[in-house]
This record gives structure tokens, sequence and C-alpha cells, in this order.
């Protein structure tokens, strides 16, 4: 059993651990969606020297040793290079997270009127519980691109100013069809319609008050009821982080899985000024419905990004491409399932992860025979090891419940198909893919030091 990390604190460190959670907490309360964490983390590298590759490529300058650079996919994924010095060929130590989370997206054609409601249609994206959704203080983020090149950034339900949203449920007292259901079907998924109105617009006869919440997005953000076609809206929990527990020792809050992770890698790598190996920090769209699409990591965007960091570096071939994949390192930084005592059934307790007990590592994921798994290396297992041994980590391993109760999946796989190296590592998670989730800060701590100890020795 591995020690709480909790007990090997000084007051100095119960600072630092305090210290590292309240921007953490404001990364997450602000970056509820892909776009607004690539837009923080690209301000956060900024202000520590990173620059657009994509400038460095127009203005035909060469990167060395030392050099911060970005490239931005899309404005949904991200990865950050420190160039280290050794060839980019002999590898790079990578630490991979993604910064989409479940949630509910606006269908294309959403808005519409039931006996003088306005409603939004929703799709769920991610793996979700749907009962969970409803009841709750909603909030809208996200973009509508309008036909002339514009795009207008939405966010409603955060200002304290702002009114929020929400799903209704059937109260208890007419529920005895629906709570005879079972959990999957209690809230259909057709069911989740975002109430935003009540308010008819004087003198109209039909869809009076649809009409009225036309009128307000068209007052506050010039968009018309087409440009919904165009538009990225999502549906998040309304409010901010929060500590939680009477001893402030955990902090609750919408998102944690995974830019928990993501957080904590880039906070690992921008403390680097330089590197052996070129350091990378690679924040990626898609994992919570497979990785797919331009912004998902099965796209070719951060093997082509390597291939223009080493044209840049005068380095290039395609060959070299290939060693620099090959001969890589990853920490795939994901979270995992904390020890329940509420659901502690689900667990083989010699394998579970526990909250306070520090950095999770994975050896494999997937589900019932290890289905869809990375199944990570003896010999890597035993290098990470001895670098979070010397290096002071608290860290525990663990597997996500019991063979036969289910599974999960990251990213890890796919980087593992260069040839690479790689290992699944995060931090453990209670009320995983709610609407709010609960992490310790101890392990948010231990996470980011063991981050940058990766970065530093692997």
């Amino acid at each position: 059993m591995r020690e709480n990390a909790w007990k090997t604190y000084d007051s100095e460190t119960m600072k630092k651990v305090f210290e590292l959670s309240e921007g953490y907490k404001k990364f997450i309360s602000d970056c509820k969606t892909e776009r607004e964490c690539v837009i923080e983390s690209i301000a956060m590298a900024k202000a520590k020297g990173y620059r657009d590759l994509e400038e460095v490529i127009a203005n035909g300058e060469t990167l060395k040793a030392g050099d911060k650079v970005y490239a931005n996919n899309m404005g949904k994924t991200v990865a950050f290079f420190l160039i280290g010095k050794q060839p980019l060929e002999n590898g790079m130590n990578i630490l991979g997270a993604h910064v989409d989370s479940p949630r509910l997206d606006i269908k294309q054609n959403p808005l519409y009127e039931d006996n003088e409601l306005a409603l939004l249609d929703t799709h769920y994206y991610g793996g979700i519980k749907k009962y969970q959704w409803v009841t709750l203080p909603l909030a809208l983020h996200g973009v509508f691109a309008k036909k002339d090149g514009t795009v207008v950034n939405v966010n409603i339900g955060e200002d304290d100013n702002d009114p929020v949203v929400g799903i209704s449920d059937l109260l208890v007292h007419l529920s005895a069809d629906q709570l005879s259901k079972k959990a999957n079907v209690v809230i259909e998924g057709e069911d989740l319609n975002v109430t935003v109105g009540s308010i008819p617009v004087e003198g109209e006869e039909k869809d009076a008050v649809k009409k009225n919440i036309l009128r307000i997005l068209k007052e506050k953000y010039d968009v018309e009821e087409d440009d919904f076609v165009s538009a990225e809206i999502e549906v998040v929990p309304a409010g901010k982080a929060r500590d939680y527990g009477l001893d402030r020792s955990m902090v609750m809050g919408y998102g944690h899985d995974d830019r928990i992770c993501a957080y904590t890698s880039l906070v690992a790598l921008l403390e680097m000024e330089e590197t052996e190996k070129t350091s990378v920090c690679l924040l990626v769209d898609k994992e919570e419905v497979g990785s797919i699409g331009a912004t998902g990591m099965q796209s070719l965007f951060f093997e082509n990004t390597v291939a223009e960091v080493m044209d840049r570096m005068q380095e290039y071939s395609e060959l070299k491409v290939r060693r620099a994949l090959k001969n890589s390192k990853m920490l795939s930084s994901d979270v995992s399932a904390a020890y329940d005592p509420n659901y502690a059934s689900v667990n083989e307790m010699k394998n579970t992860a526990f909250m306070g007990k520090g950095v999770v590592f994975n050896k494999y994921t997937g589900s019932r025979g290890k289905g869809g798994c990375n199944d990570a290396n003896a010999e890597y297992i035993a290098e990470l090891r001895r670098i979070m041994d010397e290096e002071h980590v608290v860290y525990q391993t663990a597997e996500l419940g019991k063979v036969d109760q289910g599974g999960g999946g990251t990213i890890a796989y796919i980087l593992a198909q260069y040839d690479m190296q790689v290992i699944d590592c995060g931090i453990a998670l209670h009320n995983m893919h709610a609407p709010w989730e609960i992490a310790s800060k101890a392990d948010i701590f231990e996470a980011t030091k063991g981050y940058v100890a990766f970065l530093k020795h692997a």
C-alpha cells in the first residue's frame, strides 16, 4: 500500500500544494470548452516565451536548443515544444492529455417553442449518465461562425449577473412510471432539452417566445437563427470550481477529465527552461468520442508538426521523423478512478487507486480482457519507477476497476502505434464523467512533480 502524500508534507510544501490548486481552479472555472482551454494554454505559454510555429516558418527562422514554440490546430488542439540539446531524431519526452470533456452539444437546428416555452435540442457528447444532467444550473459556451467569416464567442451563465439555463425533471409526485425504468433510460437522450425562455414577443401570434429568444441573441451577439447551423455551442455546468471537504483538501469542478492532467502537464513543461531531449506538451480534442476527426489524436496533426519542427531545426527527412517518433517516450496524461467507499464493490483493492496517494500509473486500460488497451512494457515501467523514486514523487499503480465491471481508454494506444514507449499516468477522481468531479489537491501536486521529473530524466 502506497503512502498517503499528505503525511509527507511539511508546512512549506503544504503551502505549495494549495497555491498550485488555486491556479488550477481558475483554469477549469474559465476553460469549459476545448477552445477555451487552447486559448488559455497558449496565453500561459506566451507569457513564458513560447512563439507560434507558423510565424517561425513564415519568417524563415531556424530553431535551436532552448527555443520554445507551439502549434495551434483549429483552435481545439495545441502542441508545445521546448527544443532540447539532442537531435530530435533521438526522440522526445511527451506529455499528452485531452481538453474535451463530457457535455451536451446544441444541435444544428435546435431552437423551438412548445406551449410558450422556448427550448434547445441537444446531443450528448461522450459517456454520461443522462439523469445527472437534469435540474442543474447550466451555462452556454461556444461560438457562432457566420457566413461572412466572423466568429462570435458565446458565454452565458458564468457571470454573477448572467441568467442560467437548465433541463427539467419530472416531479416525484407523478413519477410512478419513470421510477420503474432502468437508470440508463430514466432520462432519454432526446429529452435533454434545455429551457431558455418563456416571455412572448408582444404582438406575435406564432412562436412568440422563440422569437423573443432570437431577438435577445441578435441584440447581444448579432446572430440569426440560421447561424446555429454553423455554431458549436456546448451546454456545461454553470459555476466555478470549489474547494471540497471541510479541510479544503479536494477540488470539485467540471471537466477534471481531462483538464486536470492537461493543466498539470502544461505547468510542468512551463517550469522548464532547458532540456536534453525535446520536451512536448500535447493537448488534444475528441478523446471522449474516440479521438477522431481533424482535431483528435488520430489525425496527422502531431506527426505533421514534428516534421515542421525538424525542418526548422534543419534536420528534416522522412526517416528522421519516423526515428523521432519511435525513439520518443510518452506519458498519456489521463485520469483514473479513485476508490469510493460508497461503491467499494467495483474495485479489486490491491490494484485500485486512492485519493491522496499520488499520481497514478495504469499499465493498461481497456475493458474485459484488456480490449483496446495499450499495455505498457515492463522495462519502461521500471525506468519510470526509478525516476519517480529518485525525485521523491508519491505515486501509485492501478487498474480501472474489477475485470468484468467495465473499463475505458485513452490516447495511449494511438501514440504507441509509432512504436514509442507509452503509459497512462494521471490523477484519480471521484464522480468521473459527472457534471461535478472531485480530485485531491495532493494528487494534483504530485502529478505536476511527476511530469517535471519525467521531462527531465526520461
